[in-house]
């Protein structure tokens, strides 16, 4: 038994800081007291105190245990702790493990008590010390409180007693009493040196003798002696607040004495510094822009190279797509052959009236002629003849001529251009020219060669084009027999022989006026080398007569001559005829496909006024067989054409501003746009010049483009009216294409709003105008003149001019004064006075009614105004040099004026001139004055110093 309690003890040992765990386990985590232990238990022994190093033993163990349950983890790891000593226990133990379980319980009572009572404790320290803090925090706040309270009353206090002296300064001001702190110092010194100069004796006492005086007459006052002043009681002493205080008064007396120093010190002082923060602001400022400009010229500088090279890399990809185009296009060429010929292009040219168009009509059996305005041809049309009927001609032709076999004929067809023959349309003839393989150039048999056939005889010359002569009007020939659509040699087998003698001299008149112009002619059957010599093809387009005979000449010419160039090529050639605006259609332009292909939808570079545009081809419309381009019909739509034929496009608005007479490009896929419009617009150089316009002028609209050119030439070139008398040009304003509309009429009123009355109008040419537009017009006094003959615009336009040119001359009549010298003969003075009434000659210049007389050599003494002029008792408003008449002077403004008392005939009457009457003069009376007059002027300008 001894043995166990020994071995009882030794496991005790141990168990007690194992009961330390288990008592912290049951302790309350929120610091609470454990239950106390049953009183009828014993109160057990003290623990032994643990061994240093021991984990339940002394302050370490408190403090584990402290942390633990402030921590919540306490009770846990305790008892983890303890059910592992148990089990140890239980292995080394053996039998005492039930005593050992029965004592536990007291002495875990016993240890948790003790925890929660020093936890306790620990609590209360901590809240006795959070809650001295507060109270300390609240003293501070509190004491901060008051300090800035009484900051703010010193601060009320100061800014009141600055306040009392400022309105006491201005008070000051006011009364006319304020001195500055210079004016105080400068007054104070002048005091002292007054006082020290009286010490010094060198001035009276202040007062002088006067004032002794009254000294001495004034009683001495006896003064009571001082009552004694009570004696102040002591202090108490001062605070270091009241310091502070002393000291904030002593710095509120020098603010004030601050405030108080010259005011103009301190303008200055804020001038000063105004200009120095002026002075740096635009420094900075001058400092940022230097900046801005680096920054921007390096911006610019890496532009401009980027620039530099994007031109460059632009530039090579063009030369580069250039040489794929030439490449492309020569092998195009190459590939040319006689076997596959196009159209040959045959231009018809000649004076106006020679029947041209009449003759193109025989020649594709329609009749053109009659539709078109005055039977004047004002446009360029095109008119494709087919293959079998030039066929048909042919074999009518060879049979007639006794040729066996068929006809020979490679040619698709004839594609023929009438082109305008009067002189305003020579861009038309020109563009016409340029166009064709083949001309036919048409003579009037009566009348020879005339101005335009004359024109258009040098144009093919200048640009060697092959041409035969069709010598129309053979029906003119007295007793002419005709038949219809016959050949010219079996018409004039049947020819009785005084008209074949007409017929002859005429004929021989014609060719020698041709022989003038360097060309050699002959009958078409004559014509042994038509290489050297033109053909020339008798005809009548009145019954046909020669027609068969000139479609023969001109096929067969085109066809042994020309039959290289008329190859056909896929290289396109295409040109813009007119440009229109067709109602349903929209922008069109009419163009000959020269050779080619064009396809609808195809990428188009074009030339315009603006530079080249780029657009889409949005149909390819042509009119019936043997129809023209410009006649109204239905026309038929293509996918694709092959030249040469006349066709019209459609596209967007934009076609309006194409120049006629440029080319048409088309882009591929390995085409530079850059490179394609170089080459469109190397065409444009003389058509921009022709449609420019000027400061003043005209408003003109035509139904084309090409008739636009015409009369834009027309009217800006001077020439002779049918009257012959001189016609000046016309200035044109604005030039468009089109109908007229309101906005036409807006446009030309800008001319009445500058002044120039005259210009407001319309010249319409071929062109419907808008009623609106009508109405508008006749609201703000725009004339609208339209014709569809070109010379009977010029008629309008010159009527309008002159109605109110004449307008303006009467009102011009009363400043305008024409030159005169007039010599008064003593003999012939019927009146001296009021009026006055002399008789004499006009040395000189006009003499007019109404004309101020004077005489310079009197110090420009004013005679009066001419009232009337008698010629051999006649009135008469105007006397020239050499002629003798009486004139009748009323000087309104003097009627005292006398002859014989401020002047006599010693000296001549001069007209009296000023700028204002010369320009009158040059203006509106140019036609009156000749050039002795205009001599004369200048000699008076001398005399009255007119600059």
């Amino acid at each position: 038994m001894p043995k166990k309690k020994n071995n009882a003890k030794k496991a005790a040992a141990p168990a007690g800081g194992d009961d330390d765990w288990d008592a912290l386990n049951e302790a309350p985590a929120g610091g609470e007291s454990a239950p106390a232990a049953p009183a009828a238990e014993p109160a057990p022994a003290p623990d032994p105190e643990p061994e240093a190093g021991e984990p339940g033993g002394g302050e370490g163990q408190d403090a584990a245990a402290a942390f633990l349950s402030s921590m919540g983890e306490g009770a846990s790891a305790a008892k983890k702790k303890d059910d592992k000593k148990k089990k140890k226990g239980k292995k080394k133990g053996g039998g005492g493990g039930d005593d050992e379980e029965k004592e536990a319980p007291k002495a875990q009572s016993k240890a948790g008590k003790a925890i929660a009572e020093r936890l306790a404790k620990q609590r209360a320290e901590e809240e006795r010390l959070a809650a001295e803090k507060a109270e300390q925090e609240r003293a501070i706040r509190e004491a901060e409180e008051a300090e800035a309270r009484k900051e703010q009353e010193e601060k009320e206090k100061r800014e009141a007693k600055l306040a009392r002296k400022a309105a006491a300064r201005e008070e000051a001001k006011k009364a006319g009493t304020y001195e500055t702190k210079k004016q105080k110092e400068a007054r104070l010194a002048a005091e002292r040196r007054l006082k020290s100069m009286q010490d010094a004796g060198m001035l009276p006492p202040s007062g002088g003798r006067a004032a002794s005086k009254v000294e001495k007459k004034k009683p001495k006052e006896v003064k009571p002696p001082p009552a004694p002043e009570p004696e102040p009681e002591p202090e108490p002493e001062p605070e270091p607040e009241a310091e502070v205080d002393d000291w904030e008064d002593a710095g509120d007396d020098a603010a004030v004495d601050e405030e108080e120093e010259d005011e103009a010190d301190l303008e200055q002082k804020a001038k000063d510094e105004a200009l120095r923060k002026a002075g740096a602001a635009f420094r900075k400022r001058e400092e940022e822009k230097k900046a801005e400009e680096e920054k921007q010229a390096a911006l610019e500088a890496e532009a401009a190279e980027m620039a530099d090279k994007a031109a460059r890399e632009a530039e090579l990809k063009k030369r580069e797509c250039r040489a794929k185009r030439l490449a492309r296009e020569a092998a195009r060429e190459a590939d040319r052959s006689n076997d596959r010929l196009r159209s040959p292009i045959c231009c018809i040219m000649g004076h106006v009236d020679t029947g041209k168009t009449k003759l193109l009509d025989r020649i594709r059996q329609t009749n053109v002629q009659d539709g078109e305005a005055g039977g004047i041809t004002q446009q360029i049309g095109a008119t494709l003849r087919g293959h079998q009927p030039l066929l048909d001609k042919l074999g009518y032709v060879d049979a007639i001529m006794g040729v066996g076999g068929e006809p020979q004929l490679k040619l698709p067809g004839l594609l023929v251009i009438d082109t305008p023959g009067h002189e305003s349309f020579s861009n038309l003839r020109s563009r016409g020219s340029s166009l064709c393989d083949m001309a036919i150039l048409v003579v009037d048999l009566m009348h020879g060669l005339e101005p335009q056939t004359l024109e258009s005889i040098s144009l093919l010359k200048r640009k060697r084009t092959p041409f035969v002569v069709a010598l129309n009007k053979v029906d003119r020939c007295y007793d002419w027999k005709a038949v219809d659509g016959a050949s010219i040699r079996e018409t004039l087998k049947q020819q009785a022989a005084n008209t074949l003698a007409e017929f002859e001299s005429k004929k021989q008149k014609c060719c020698t006026e041709l022989n003038e112009q360097g060309l050699n002619v002959a009958l078409y059957w004559e014509n042994d080398d038509p290489a050297a010599t033109v053909s020339v093809v008798p005809t009548s387009a009145i019954t046909g007569e020669g027609v068969p005979d000139l479609l023969r000449t001109v096929l067969s010419l085109t066809q042994q001559r020309l039959a290289s160039h008329l190859a056909f090529s896929y290289n396109l050639q295409c040109t813009v005829l007119e440009v229109k605006v067709v109602e349903g259609l929209g922008a069109t332009l009419d163009v000959i496909l020269v050779n080619g292909c064009l396809h609808q939808g195809d990428t188009m570079v074009l030339c315009t006024q603006d530079g080249a545009i780029v657009t889409q081809a949005r149909s390819l419309l042509t009119p019936p067989p043997s129809r023209e381009t410009r006649v109204k019909s239905d026309l038929i739509k293509h996918e694709a054409l092959e030249g040469a034929i006349g066709l019209k496009i459609t596209g967007d608005s934009e076609l309006t501003k194409v120049i006629p007479g440029t080319s048409i490009m088309v882009m591929h896929a390995d085409d530079d746009v850059e490179d394609i419009k170089e080459e469109v617009m190397k065409d444009v150089s003389g058509l921009v010049d022709t449609l420019a316009t000027e400061a003043k002028g005209v408003t003109v609209q035509a139904s084309t483009l090409g008739a636009l050119e015409a009369l834009l030439e027309f009217l800006r070139n001077p020439g002779k009216d049918r009257q012959g008398k001189e016609r000046p040009p016309i200035p044109v304003f604005s030039a468009t294409v089109g109908p007229i509309h309101k906005k036409d009429v807006i446009r030309a009123a800008i001319m009445a709003q500058k002044g120039h009355d005259e210009f407001a109008c319309i010249l319409g040419f071929d062109v419907p105008v808008d009623p609106d537009a009508q109405t508008y017009a006749d609201k703000n006094g725009v004339k609208i003149f339209t014709a569809e003959i070109i010379y009977h615009l010029e008629t309008h336009f010159t009527t309008h001019l002159d109605a109110i040119m004449e307008q303006r001359r009467d009102d011009a009549r009363n400043v305008a004064v024409f030159p005169s010298t007039f010599k008064i003969s003593p003999r012939h003075v019927f009146n001296q006075k009021d009026p006055i009434i002399v008789g004499g000659t006009v040395t000189d210049g006009i003499l007019k009614v109404g004309t101020p007389l004077c005489i310079p050599h009197l110090g420009f003494l004013d005679i009066g105004v001419v009232q009337s002029i008698e010629i051999n008792s006649k009135d008469v408003t105007t006397a020239r040099k050499g002629t003798e008449c009486a004139i009748r002077i009323v000087n309104a403004s003097n009627p005292t004026m006398t002859y014989g008392r401020q002047f006599d005939d010693k000296h001549d009457l001069f007209s009296k001139l000023n700028r204002a009457s010369i320009d009158a003069l040059k203006k509106y009376f140019k036609d009156d004055m000749t050039d002795d007059d205009w001599r004369l002027v200048i000699k008076l300008k001398k005399v009255f110093s007119v600059i």
